[in-house]
């Protein structure tokens, strides 16, 4: 099994009122309460847990694409890989990724991941998300409606970029282009290691095992709830007939570790509630804008959905519920293994920071979870080969790591 250091930076200075004075976290979340110099310190204060997490052994870094909002801060994830890819040596770089029908045109994405792929030496793991109804429909105003039918044109512009030695032409519904012709090429052949991110959509399971990818599940929820969806995802690979290999999907958790059971609590419940009760506060109407659901996946859906109801939840409930996997070491490792088997997932990323966690828990929260809690879950699934994992050049193929540069005088 391969643990994944997923990272959102949310924006930890928001009011202790910010739910009852502002309706949004995301779309329409007032510019003025963000300080361009806290934002400065806590940018490069993530970029550190990041390097720290390659450094302690962590199997990836992941990073995501949200727009508008305080709830994650990178509305360019390429740019944190690119910092990234320079300043690690190990883990796979993760992009979770880039919203594809935002891009015009989308070999964008083709360039720049291949970019990173060259520069990583062949570390980048590329993540095809559609986005969230509140970063496509809302803040890019892209329609509901076609934004699946752009998306997946989209990918198959990506790819055929990727894998076509020679120039061609491209004419689709919504990108037409006379000369395609990616420079550079990414060095993983025929392309970089594809993951899906996805929230439960029933489409999205069949389109991920038909093209043989993996598929990531991304929710908040807690792995209890979790069971049902990645049921789905596995009965639809049963029927596109590929096998269960347990690295065709990954799973994003919440883990709080402590030296203790007890002191769990005291030491990271309130950016818990920080990260539920504030980054989370987003009303229904912008999560599910008519049309960005299929109706197919609207009536798979047991329950109605509510980010709403997050704002309800007190720390009880979040452990009991498995929304955050919390503990002491032997406990963390024990929860979560039995999540991962309940799941059968390969891939774990774990949001060792979340909400206002300080940098200081936040690299001892790494530390426990590297030491204490990662060599014990590595044994699972070694029967099973991980085909969607990064074909790295081998050591003595890379560059040696770059020297700082000396000091010139000025003249």
């Amino acid at each position: 099994m391969k643990s994944h250091f997923f990272h959102l930076m949310p924006y930890k200075n928001l009011p202790d009122d910010f739910t009852r004075k502002y309706r949004s976290v995301w779309v329409d979340v007032p510019a003025s309460l963000y300080d361009p110099v806290k934002g400065h310190e806590i940018y490069n204060e993530y970029l550190d847990e990041l390097e720290y997490a390659d450094q302690a052994g962590f199997d990836g870094l992941c990073v995501n694409e949200h727009h508008s909002n305080a709830y994650g801060m990178m509305p360019s994830p390429n740019l944190m890989l690119a910092a990234l890819a320079r300043r690690t040596r190990r883990a796979a770089l993760v992009v979770l990724g880039n919203s594809l029908a935002l891009y015009n045109p989308p070999i964008r994405v083709a360039e720049e991941m291949a970019m990173l792929d060259v520069m990583s030496g062949g570390r980048l793991i590329a993540g095809f998300p559609v986005g969230s109804s509140m970063d496509t429909n809302f803040a890019y105003g892209q329609t509901p409606v076609t934004l699946r039918e752009k998306y997946r044109e989209a990918h198959d512009l990506v790819i055929r970029a990727w894998t076509t030695p020679e120039t061609f032409t491209f004419n689709g519904k919504y990108t037409q282009l006379r000369y395609v012709n990616v420079w550079p090429r990414p060095l993983q052949q025929p392309h970089p290691p594809v993951w899906i991110p996805g929230t439960g959509s029933v489409e999205t399971w069949e389109w991920v095992a038909r093209h043989d990818y993996s598929y990531s599940f991304l929710s908040y929820f807690g792995y209890k709830p979790a069971t049902r969806s990645m049921s789905g995802y596995w009965e639809a690979v049963d029927r596109i007939g590929k096998d269960r290999n347990p690295y065709r999907a990954g799973y994003l958790q919440l883990v709080a570790i402590s030296d203790t059971d007890a002191r769990a609590e005291a030491e990271y419940a309130e950016a818990a509630y920080y990260f539920y009760h504030r980054c989370l506060h987003v009303p229904d109407y912008f999560f599910a804008a008519p049309g960005y659901m299929t109706p197919r996946s609207v009536q798979a859906m047991k329950t109605p959905f509510s980010v709403e109801a997050l704002k309800t939840l007190r720390w009880k409930d979040m452990v009991d519920e498995g929304y955050i996997i919390a503990g002491s070491p032997a406990t963390v490792r024990d929860r979560l293994r039995e999540a991962v088997r309940e799941l059968n997932v390969g891939h774990v990323m774990l949001l060792c920071q979340f909400g206002n966690l300080s940098k200081e828990q936040t690299q001892r929260n790494t530390e426990l979870y590297a030491r204490e809690v990662m060599p014990h879950l590595k044994g699972l699934w070694s029967d099973w080969t991980d085909h969607w994992y990064p074909r790295a050049l081998r050591r003595e193929e890379r560059i040696a790591e770059v020297a700082p540069l000396a000091a010139v005088a000025p003249v």
